[in-house]
């Protein structure tokens, strides 16, 4: 059976579950035009993640993922987090106001306890992904107990093949172009492998059904990852343009005015491709203090940007986008799938 009858979709093409920007109208119109739909739920509780799932199965009869986050959950490390926060400082003194004092961890691990585990056995969406490590054993069982697929993202080939041995169904090669948080499992062990180079090494060493991600803006490219043995390809930024995206209007026209992309770990904690910004241009200094661990990092990032806004200033937000943003292009979803398949032929 082929990757597309298993996920009975039309074509090779699923949507990022990117966390934040993604939305049940756009998971819905990407797999009413034949790709997979999918909905980012790692940053929401349980109630907002039912609630999508919901909407979502009520815009669409075909199938869609859903995302959640495996990260290991660390205790506080307060100092780090506290050295963190005096580095950052200066710049909520420069809106007249001090930091917080503590930090808060803002996005729960799918591995943490089996809530959302429990949601997606309720709801039963046709496929649940994985970002940042692989779901405990029991859980992925009872996942194939009730014929939801599994998915993981692999940066790197030592995750592929734990990803192959826990007996995940589809593996995900996410290149180092990809927009976003990467699924590294440990950040400190980034082997930075573009998403040609990944896809052929995983296919030559694993045997389960690979999807390409990562740089991935137009037919010829997702093309090229096919001829190279993917399965299928997954996109992101070209996505989040689209007029269902939850993207504000400051994200959607820094994407067509910004070309350059960086990756930094000063927004979450944990490194993340985004269009250049403050962050990237003043705060990555190399002789900055180790950031707070993810999510910590995140949750003083988030409160500096509010407070920023506040202030008409725009240059502190997290403007996620692959290396090739350059090549995006203004078009709705089922149009900008239509246009893939023709660039694809």
């Amino acid at each position: 059976m082929t990757l597309l009858e298993r996920l009975n979709i039309k074509h090779p093409i699923l949507l990022a579950p990117m966390a934040g920007v993604s939305t049940p109208q756009l998971a819905a119109e990407v797999s009413n035009h034949g790709g997979l739909g999918s909905l980012g739920l790692g940053a929401n509780s349980v109630a907002v993640a039912r609630k999508q799932i919901l909407e979502t199965q009520a815009l669409t009869p075909h199938p869609f993922q859903v995302n959640f986050f495996c990260h290991q959950s660390t205790e506080v490390d307060v100092k780090t987090n506290q050295t963190w926060i005096e580095h950052l400082r200066p710049e909520f003194e420069k809106f007249g106001t001090s930091p917080p004092t503590e930090l808060k961890c803002i996005y729960p691990s799918f591995l943490d306890n089996d809530d959302f585990l429990n949601l997606v056995l309720e709801t039963k969406p046709k496929a649940v992904s994985f970002h940042f490590g692989i779901p405990h054993a029991h859980q992925i069982q009872k996942l194939k107990d009730v014929g939801i697929m599994t998915l993981v993202s692999a940066t790197n080939l030592a995750e592929a093949k734990m990803i192959e041995e826990a007996g995940i169904d589809i593996l995900i090669a996410q290149g180092i172009e990809a927009g976003g948080h990467r699924g590294i499992f440990n950040p400190l062990l980034d082997g930075a492998l573009n998403t040609s180079d990944l896809v052929q090494l995983i296919k030559k060493h694993c045997s389960v059904p690979v999807i390409a991600a990562g740089g991935i803006m137009n037919g010829q490219q997702a093309k090229k990852m096919l001829d190279l043995g993917a399965d299928a390809v997954q996109l992101g930024t070209a996505f989040i343009q689209c007029k269902s995206s939850s993207a504000n209007a400051v994200y959607r026209k820094a994407l067509f005015a910004q070309p350059f992309t960086q990756i930094t770990a000063s927004i979450s904690g944990r490194p993340a491709r985004g269009l250049i910004n403050h962050w990237q241009a003043e705060i990555d200094r190399p002789n900055r203090p180790q950031a707070a661990p993810y999510p910590y990092a995140y949750d003083l990032a988030k409160r500096l940007n509010t407070l920023a806004i506040k202030h008409d200033h725009i240059d502190y937000g997290a403007f996620w986008a692959g290396s090739n943003v350059a090549q995006i292009r203004e078009l709705e979803a089922g149009d900008l799938i239509n246009q893939l398949i023709l660039e694809m032929d």
